[in-house]
């Protein structure tokens, strides 16, 4: 007796289990959150493309071709951010700087045409997007701002990225725009400076 008794609840367990997995994987199917071929990143930091969905358990396939399997009970109960919903184009926010003294309508400008410029010969931009920008702080060595460029799907932000970048830094050069590096500069107080030459440096120390 008890050994049936044992053997049932093993055999509970493992029903609840892939009913569970069954139930929720016919979740995720009816309800279209996750479909094959949306690009998805778990809190976890798993991302990748949905090969399948499964009644047990989910694929998904990562830039390196290895693959993923998630039960779908986990996956319903996670949190993940799925890139092609509702649409599969998407905003590209890119973080640029130049240098204080800069003029700031000429770098906007310059830096508009090389996003435009992006947006119709570069594959996976959208070229009926017009770029924006938008400046958002004074930090300690530069004058900060954002491009906003978008691409048709999430993978795209790849090639775009690289082009714009190499693009922008090559007219930055030619415009004389500079491109600010971090600085610092140290300051002696009179008692510092006193100290300072009691003890003059010596190379041979």
């Amino acid at each position: 007796m008890t050994a049936l008794g044992v053997g049932g609840v093993s055999i509970g367990l493992a029903l609840q289990n892939t009913l569970a997995n069954l139930f929720s994987g016919l979740n995720i199917i009816t309800s279209k959150k996750v479909r094959p071929g949306d690009y998805i990143k778990l809190e976890t930091g798993e991302e990748g493309y949905v090969r399948d969905i499964a009644w047990r358990y989910t694929i998904i396939r990562e830039y390196n071709e290895n693959l993923i399997v998630i039960p779908n009970s986990k996956l319903v109960s996670a949190t993940f951010k799925n890139y092609t919903l509702p649409k599969k184009e998407m905003l590209l926010p890119i973080e640029c700087s130049v240098s204080y003294g800069s003029d700031l309508d000429k770098v906007e400008a310059v830096t508009l045409e090389v996003a435009m410029e992006v947006m119709k010969y570069v594959p996976g931009g959208v070229p009926n997007f017009e770029p924006f920008l938008r400046y958002h702080k004074f930090d300690y060595f530069s004058i900060n701002f954002t491009i906003y460029l978008k691409v048709k799907k999430f993978i795209d932000h790849l090639i775009v990225r690289h082009e714009f970048l190499k693009r922008l830094y090559r007219r930055y050069q030619w415009e004389g725009i500079k491109i600010p590096f971090p600085i610092k500069a140290g300051y002696l107080s009179e008692k510092d400076k006193k100290i300072e030459s009691d003890f003059p440096h010596n190379p041979s120390i």
